[in-house]
């Protein structure tokens, strides 16, 4: 039976009330025109601090983001209190475009990505030469992640008071990667950390290793202390109380020559979300190789002409095993 007639009036009409009083949502969102331009120097538990101008603001990220994270290195559009003073939170109304997303996953068979840095122009992977032992195959997928997102590989190689460098060199020396040998001696007297500042001017760095191989200690070695206490005193406020590297965190290098962002120790850097056929972009020795393969190979085949490149001296057989490892492999990558 019909309710109401062909006619009705749209008094006749029952309306359910408002319980809470307030007015109803729109889908018009304010423009913010007036938004600060910030930087995302750290993120913890929901609560982003930000570089804007000068000063160090704490904001959050606005419910009209949805489920848009910004990461460490986003240019983001701030609004709010921006004074940075104790106790006060700014909001962050927009995520700039981003140049490069540097991601990693779990390992390779996990869909889930984690991004590590937005915005850097070059990746740092810092590994020891002793103490704990290099692991090529961790370097050789971050070389592939680092080509993937259009970032510049720098490969930083500590403690070369315990071993000589010989043997990784002869892996790496030859791809025109630039590398800089520091040993524990050259960063307490300044000269390994000016070194390396050479190759971060005017770049925004990430800097990856496993853990113990000195790559905190390198970068507080970079960057001036008024900065790390800066950021120190901002991260007391958030409640963590100093920078314990359980976060990735951007830090001046001082005098405006660049950034340089200190992550995590990684115990494996999953490549899942790479496509394979990219994988060889990262190993520059073999690619030329690959030119007399059959169409669609694998790599891993009887007829995959990277074998006779190998064996003909191009290249090391310790890459294409490489290569073949991280094209075949999803098992989980704890042992590498």
């Amino acid at each position: 039976m019909r309710r109401y007639g062909k006619n009705t009036d749209e008094d006749d009409i029952r309306s359910r009330p408002n319980r809470k009083g307030n007015r109803p949502r729109t889908h018009i969102r304010p423009k913010h025109e007036d938004a600060a331009d910030g930087m995302v120097l750290t993120v913890d538990r929901g609560r982003l601090t930000c570089l804007v101008e000068d000063r160090i603001v704490l904001a959050m990220k606005a419910r009209e983001l949805g489920r848009k994270a910004a990461v460490v290195g986003d240019r983001v559009d701030i609004v709010g209190d921006l004074s940075g003073t104790k106790d006060t939170l700014a909001r962050i109304v927009r995520i700039q475009e981003r140049t490069s997303v540097l991601r990693r996953t779990a390992d390779d068979d996990d869909p889930y990505e984690r991004v590590v840095v937005a915005n850097a122009d070059q990746l740092a992977i810092v590994t020891a030469l002793a103490d704990p032992e290099p692991r090529p195959r961790l370097i050789d997928r971050c070389l592939v992640a680092a080509y993937d997102a259009g970032l510049e590989p720098l490969l930083v190689m500590t403690k070369s008071d315990l071993t000589q460098p010989d043997k990784l060199l002869e892996l790496y020396g030859h791809l025109d990667i630039p590398y800089v040998v520091t040993s524990r001696e050259e960063l307490e007297n300044g000269d390994a950390a000016d070194r390396v500042r050479e190759q971060l001017t005017g770049k925004i760095t990430a800097f990856v290793g496993h853990s113990g191989v000195g790559k905190t200690t390198l970068v507080n070695a970079l960057v001036p202390k008024d900065r790390r206490r800066l950021t120190g005193h901002v991260n007391a406020v958030t409640g963590r109380g100093r920078h314990t590297t359980t976060s990735a965190l951007a830090l001046p290098l001082g005098d405006d020559v660049g950034w340089v962002v200190d992550t995590p120790g990684v115990r494996s850097f999953g490549l899942a979300h790479i496509d394979p056929s990219r994988v060889i972009h990262a190993f520059p020795d073999l690619e030329p190789g690959t030119e007399g393969c059959p169409r669609a190979c694998s790599h891993d085949e009887p007829d995959c002409a990277l074998d006779d490149w190998v064996a003909e001296g191009h290249a090391d057989p310790a890459r294409l095993y490489s290569l073949r490892r991280l094209l075949a492999t999803r098992e989980r990558t704890d042992g590498d």
